[in-house]
């Protein structure tokens, strides 16, 4: 079909178009049109009018620019406004006359076909279909359209379903610009079919790649989309049925002659006869295959059954699964979330992720914008695995759990002969022999490491270029040598394994349960809880100044630093500010994320935190709050050894109990110190990094620093070397982290892609409460504070703090609260030790606690018994 080819092209017929063409058809008929390509896959003839169509007629709408920037100002939950907004312009689209030229097009590609043939008329927007959104359902189709005028009212109303409510706000939701997305149209011969439905090429519930599921009804497939019916579901594995289900099909939606659709009753006896046979499904299931690997992802597809021939006549990606880390071989993976351990499930751009796995301690394989180990090895070989889970559970059960699970399936993970680790990519380690109970070995592994940062800090100034690349490929040696120190590790294990002993046995004992989260209680040296005491301290000097505190509360922009001295008090408040920021400037939330803001850079963040300090609390809190814990502490292991002193061997378990007080004391500080380290260095590399961002900015390589966040490390360097970079990759790569944002990363992963949640195997959390783990003792009940953005926090005293995750960034919030509540973590993570230092009851790894739990709701915490009640 050739109507208008050249600048302007209305019309192409449906075999003319690919993949290739999607800015030109839009997602649907680009994959219509790549669909009968493909050998052995049928399609239903047709043609599309183009978005050079669309765009003609948005020219001639009336108001529409003014239109389109009002709907892009609108938040995406003021729904009345959209409501209202996008009815007008869906009005004003609908009501403009289509071009002649167009309209006569149009009826002669329906000659061509059969005037008078009845047709689906589908739109096609080029924002969906797509690898990142699939839009589905967004925009309109019209079935069993009959004639040249229903046509063309149906295609106007199609361009103007670009703008239903839900279109509007799904856009404005996943940040794309109206401008930016237009709508062609799929016009296509009718199929009256005997069944319909839809096939999931991996199981959209699971992510399994290796399951097939088909969903099938009698009739059109709008029964089935709409809900009308419930459908028939097939599960396919290795070209086999593992699993059906035949419902019972009352209803179903059929054509009716000279255009439209309607219900029908089924009869009886056919309502609970299946709509396809198994050999059909399987068949189906083996076509479906076959588009997979043409499109290289799972898809979702939606098929017509005629008399025994199934026709394809919509395919999409399923974009709800997340991404499986790529493999060299074949073999089955299993792979640990590394966010899950770091208390930073989001997603990273590429330059944090390759800056982490260049600095990790282990191998690290990429998906989604997060970082994955495989356990494979660890997990196969008997010498390791019982230790392996031992160390998985004391860090999450739910991902322990998740693992068993898995093991428990045959032949899954293989198992290697009894005594051989399986050369596994981390060796289950403590350090070796274990250290002495001395301050001093504390004292000098922060030497060390401070000596180093000051060596990284004077000699990462005398480079710049590609020098300063081969320089940091150094340093990361040298980051990963202190972490690796066996010094270092011992003393981690230390005072991890004080705590795992004391709670063992003054339960074993005494009864007593997670007693050594008063033991911890305001240990010295912990440098993260050192950091919420001192922002208390920064809000100690400003409260006495109104004039500062009021400015403080107006600031909208980082340059208030500068701002200050000219206020009463204010060069005081600077000045301290400042001095935090000296101290604590490189912390940030996600801050293992290289690319997120640090505090120095944008300290404005802090300000929510600092100005409830200065409402909540009374001068001095900062020394009292921690002498009060050191006090509470201290009496409670004087209560521990008298009460066992008064046991069978009394003496003897209250010396080893004493040991291991002052052991834990001595060690649980510095727990928080190594990722302090690491964080201090990546602010001196960001530092460096982005100076170089700047000259390729100066001298016209890129648009903004920031692209080089869409860069990997490696690539980075490139663009220094040869000042090019190439801005399709940068857009795809921002595109692509836009989209991986909504995916919510699996605790573990297997190869098939099959996410694996875990769950708790208890019988002692009360019905309606949400089970997690207990990481800090005591009960309390209050308010719970649902908060995902620290910068938008707004305490009062008594709130319970319920969040996704806690990195140490988190920790100045801490100071303010009554209680926590957190989606991820386990015994010893960040936000589990400082909740004990700070004595507040926390219960971590509570499976989609900031859903489950309003904000605003009162809610019990019991820290000690790891569960939350939700309270009427």
């Amino acid at each position: 079909m050739d109507e208008g080819r050249g600048d302007r092209v209305p019309l192409l017929d449906l075999r003319e178009v690919d993949e290739t063409q999607v800015s030109v058809v839009g997602g649907k008929a680009a994959h219509l049109g790549a669909l009968s390509r493909i050998d052995g896959i049928r399609v239903p003839a047709g043609f599309c009018v183009t978005t050079d169509a669309f765009r003609q007629v948005m020219a001639q709408t009336p108001s529409i620019d003014d239109q389109l920037g009002q709907l892009s100002r609108l938040s995406p939950d003021d729904r009345e406004a959209i409501r209202t907004l996008s009815a007008e312009i869906r009005r004003s689209v609908e009501e403009t006359a289509i071009p002649g030229d167009l309209a006569a097009a149009i009826t002669g590609a329906l000659a061509r076909f059969g005037e008078r043939a009845a047709y689906a008329v589908r739109s096609s927007a080029t924002a969906e279909d797509t690898p990142t959104a699939s839009f589905a359902g967004q925009q309109d189709t019209y079935l069993n359209v009959v004639g040249p005028e229903a046509i063309l009212r149906q295609v106007s109303r199609c361009w103007a379903s670009l703008f239903t409510e839900r279109a509007v706000i799904y856009r404005l939701r996943n940040g794309i610009d109206h401008r930016t997305v237009q709508m062609a149209v799929v016009v296509q011969r009718m199929v009256f079919p005997d069944a319909s439905g839809i096939l999931f090429t991996a199981d959209p519930v699971t992510g399994n790649r290796t399951v097939a599921t088909v969903d099938a009804s009698f009739g059109l497939g709008e029964a089935l989309v709409s809900g009308l019916v419930n459908p028939d579901v097939f599960t396919v594995r290795d070209g086999e049925v593992v699993a059906g289900t035949v419902a019972a099909k009352q209803r179903a939606v059929a054509a009716v002659p000279g255009g439209g659709t309607r219900e029908v009753a089924i009869d009886p006896q056919r309502q609970e006869q299946p709509a396809l046979t198994q050999a059909q499904v399987v068949r189906l299931v083996r076509l479906g295959r076959r588009i997979e690997a043409h499109f290289g992802r799972p898809q979702d597809i939606e098929w017509c059954l005629v008399d025994d021939d199934f026709q394809i006549v919509q395919s999409r990606p399923i974009t709800t699964l997340f991404p499986i880390p790529a493999a060299d071989d074949q073999e089955n993976h299993v792979y640990l979330s590394v966010g899950h351990q770091q208390m930073m499930t989001d997603a990273m751009r590429p330059l944090g992720l390759s800056m982490w796995q260049l600095t990790a301690m282990a191998p690290m394989r990429e998906a989604a914008g997060r970082l994955f180990v495989d356990a494979t090895r660890l997990l196969a070989s008997p010498a390791s695995r019982a230790g392996f889970l031992e160390m998985v559970g004391k860090s999450d059960p739910l991902t322990k759990d998740a693992l068993e699970t898995l093991l428990d399936r045959p032949d899954f993970v293989p198992t290697t002969l009894p005594g051989g680790d399986g050369g596994g990519p981390a060796r289950l380690t403590t350090g070796g022999a274990s250290i002495e109970t001395d301050p001093a070995v504390v004292t000098e592994l922060i030497e060390r490491s401070e000596a180093s940062i000051a060596a990284l800090r004077r000699d990462i100034a005398t480079v710049t270029g590609t020098a300063l690349f081969d320089f940091l490929l150094e340093a990361f040696q040298e980051h990963k040598r202190v972490l690796g120190d066996p010094l270092n590790m011992q003393a981690i294990m230390a005072g991890m394994e004080a705590t795992w002993w004391l709670n063992d046995r003054l339960s074993e004992w005494l009864g007593e349960k997670n007693a050594a989260d008063t033991l911890t209680l305001s240990a010295p040296g912990n440098v993260t809880s050192e950091m919420g005491l001192a922002l208390l301290d920064v809000a100690d000097v400003i409260r006495p100044h109104p004039e500062v505190v009021a400015f403080l509360q107006g600031v909208t922009h980082d340059d208030f630093l500068d701002e200050l001295p000219k206020l009463a008090g204010g060069a005081e408040a600077r000045a301290a500010i400042e001095a935090y920021l000296d101290r604590y400037g490189m912390r940030c939330v996600g801050e293992i994320d290289i690319t997120r803001p640090r505090w120095s850079e944008r300290p404005s963040t802090l300000l929510p935190v600092l100005l409830d300090n200065v409402k909540l609390f009374e001068p001095g809190a900062a020394r009292r709050r921690f002498e009060q814990g050191r006090q509470q502490a201290q009496q409670k292991a004087q209560e521990v050894l008298r009460r066992l002193r008064a046991l069978p061997d009394g003496e003897q378990k209250a010396d080893e109990t004493a040991r291991m007080i002052d052991r834990v004391r001595t060690f649980i500080g510095y727990r928080e110190y190594p990722k302090y380290d690491i964080v201090t260095r990546y602010f001196v590399y960001k530092q460096a990094l982005m100076a170089e961002a700047e000259r390729l900015v100066r001298a016209g390589v890129l648009a903004e620093t920031a692209d080089v966040f869409y860069l990997t490390f490696q690539e980075f360097h490139e663009a220094v070397r040869t000042h090019r970079v190439d801005d399709e990759l940068i857009r795809q790569r921002r595109d692509a982290f836009r989209s991986y944002e909504a995916l919510t990363p699996p605790r573990v992963l297997t190869s098939d892609g099959e996410a694996i949640t875990g769950a708790y195997r208890r019988d002692d959390v009360p019905a309606g409460a949400l089970a997690g783990v207990p990481v800090s003792a005591g009960t309390v009940k209050g308010r719970a504070r649902v908060i995902l953005d620290m910068a938008q926090a707004d305490l009062e005293a008594g709130d319970i703090l319920v969040t996704a995750h806690t990195d140490p960034s988190w920790t100045p919030l801490f100071v303010g609260i009554a209680g926590l509540v957190t989606e991820v973590g386990g015994l010893m993570t960040h936000g589990a030790v400082i909740a004990r230092e700070y004595g507040l009851p926390a219960v971590v790894s509570v499976l989609d606690a900031t859903r489950l739990i309003r904000d605003g709701q009162r809610i019990r915490v019991h820290g000690s018994d790891g569960y939350v009640e939700i309270l009427p």
